[in-house]
């Protein structure tokens, strides 16, 4: 056995070697490389005992003597390093390449980030915001004005007299409502406002404006004057794909996230079944050979200081040791499937969106692994292009404004979409946008509005409900992820039913979805939704 070689090797050389460095050691079957190590911190130290406090003290003396190992060894060690936080330099470097927004995609021909916002973080001001809208008005106005049912478009100011069937593009700066169940929109563009009125004789427009959210932009088809006009539609932006890919090869992408690794929530045990289960170590699963992505949508971690008295539910209470634990499980599967992992709101970065990628500071552990790809909240990813084929477009978001519009959509919250979210995915499909309304997410103001939805997506991937979701919204697939921690007090007292270890599977060429249940399975039986 490796680590009776181990110890072999330790006794003769008159030192004793701590049983946690043994374990971590005992992992990797290059000896010869392990005896140059304990080797190296023996004459490096002159201390007779080895422990996992000796290496973190003799850290980056150690990092440039692994640098200097061959390669096959460095990733022979790639689990021992990752455990004793070794290889910084090495994951610094790597993290240049990512800022740029090149993340590893030349050593991955088939797997593209499309886009990964960057803003600099500088004092914000009331300009800001207004060029963050005129921004937003000009991007939607070239979505809208493909939608031929807006003929004769007009601005604001050039409205002159009594017109008749004209149509106007603007941002919705207000909605109230008058004695007679009339809708009063106020809209605005470049030029101006005014005010729009539906009537109430008309349910079926009555109905659309119920769905129009504050500072949306949308068109409206209309009759009137400089002082007010009268809505005979209401056009939204909408997303539609005319026809659903399929790509020529047979090869599968599984989508899931909200780990919240630190959690004493944590589903260990499921989520080291699903790593099997990638692994190929499940029986009667012939599909998971052709398992080529892994897509994880945000909070890995459980993170600290979350809400208040948050630390008495964690059991790692730091997140670089939160982190740490997320690189260990995630660097157990196999190196041939691309890991694409964007940031939530319980990883330890800024909440304004668009969120960079993970903080290398805290999660430098994730940096080391070589087939992960990190990207930004919300982004674009394509995956699976090959000769003759375009590959499929991923819009990841977390999904921090969902509550609001499930809170605030009549109709959403008719329906209970707080516990169906791919509903509001949908809604917000329609919008073109993932935040429309200013209050209902934290974001940073710039001329170009990133949560505008300006490609439409083959796959929009959401998480942060923590309910499982797939259906379809005009031939776009949308899956929204559940999680792998057990229901919290707080979503007990806010009566939330989240939804565990479910992991949609979806195949690339039949494009057939499968829900792969992790939490209900025992030895024998494992079980396949």
């Amino acid at each position: 056995m490796v680590s009776n070689e181990i110890l072999r090797f330790c006794v003769s050389n008159g030192l004793l070697l701590d049983k946690e460095v043994l374990n971590l050691f005992s992992e990797t079957e290059d000896v010869e490389s392990v005896k140059l190590i304990i080797e190296k911190i023996k004459n490096q130290t002159h201390k007779k005992v080895i422990t996992k406090n000796l290496f973190n003290e003799n850290r980056n003396q150690l990092e440039n003597f692994m640098i200097g190992l061959p390669k096959e060894s460095q990733k022979g060690l790639e689990t021992f390093k990752i455990k004793l936080g070794l290889s910084i330099e090495i994951s610094k470097e790597v993290s240049i390449e990512k800022s740029v927004g090149e993340v590893k995609t030349e050593n991955f021909e088939d797997v593209r980030v499309l886009s990964m916002p960057s803003i600099p973080l500088k004092k914000l001001e009331v300009g800001d915001f207004v060029r963050h809208f005129r921004g937003r008005l000009g991007e939607m106005k070239k979505i809208l004005q493909e939608h031929s049912e807006l003929n004769n478009l007009v601005s604001i100011n050039k409205i002159s007299g009594n017109r008749q069937g004209i149509s106007l593009i603007g941002l919705v700066a207000n909605k109230s409502y008058t004695k007679n169940k009339n809708v009063i929109l106020e809209i605005e563009d470049l030029t101006g406002k005014i005010k729009a009125l539906i009537h109430a004789s008309k349910p079926e427009l009555i109905a659309k404006t119920e769905e129009v959210a504050l500072d949306s932009v949308i068109g409206i088809k209309c009759s009137g004057n400089q002082e007010i006009v009268f809505v005979n539609d209401i056009i939204f932006p909408d997303a539609m794909i005319s026809k659903r890919k399929q790509s020529p090869k047979e090869e599968y992408a599984v989508f899931t996230g909200d780990m919240h690794v630190g959690s004493n929530r944590f589903l260990e045990s499921e989520f080291l079944k699903f790593i099997d289960y990638l692994n190929g170590k499940i029986p009667n699963t012939p599909e998971v050979e052709k398992i080529k992505y892994l897509f994880l949508i945000g909070d890995l971690i459980a993170g600290v200081g979350e809400y208040p008295g948050q630390e008495k539910d964690l059991v790692l209470p730091d997140v670089e040791q939160q982190y740490l634990k997320v690189a260990e499980l995630l660097s157990k599967i196999r190196k041939d499937i691309k890991i694409i992992i964007s940031p939530g709101n319980h990883d330890a970065l800024r909440l304004m969106e668009p969120q960079p990628l993970l903080d290398e500071k805290y999660a430098w552990p994730l940096y080391n692994l070589k087939n992960i790809i990190l990207t930004t909240n919300p982004s674009y990813v394509n995956i699976g292009v090959c000769e003759d084929f375009s590959g499929f477009d991923v819009l990841m978001y977390h999904g921090m404004s969902y509550h609001f519009y499930a809170n605030n959509i009549s109709r959403l919250m008719k329906e209970k979409a707080a516990h169906t979210p791919d509903k509001i995915m949908h809604y917000l499909l329609s919008q073109r946008h993932l935040a429309p309304t200013h209050s209902s997410a934290q974001y940073f103001p710039s001329e170009n509005d990133f949560h505008i939805i300006q490609k439409i997506p083959d796959i929009f991937f959401s998480g942060h409900t923590h309910k499982s979701a797939v259906s379809y919204y005009n031939n776009i697939l949308v899956i929204s992820g559940s999680c792998w921690e057990s229901k919290t007090p707080f979503q007990e007292k806010m009566g939330n039913e989240p939804d565990f270890c479910k992991v949609p599977l979806f195949n690339l060429k039949t494009r057939a979805v499968k829900i792969l249940d992790f939490e209900d399975y025992s030895k024998d039986n494992w079980v396949v939704k």
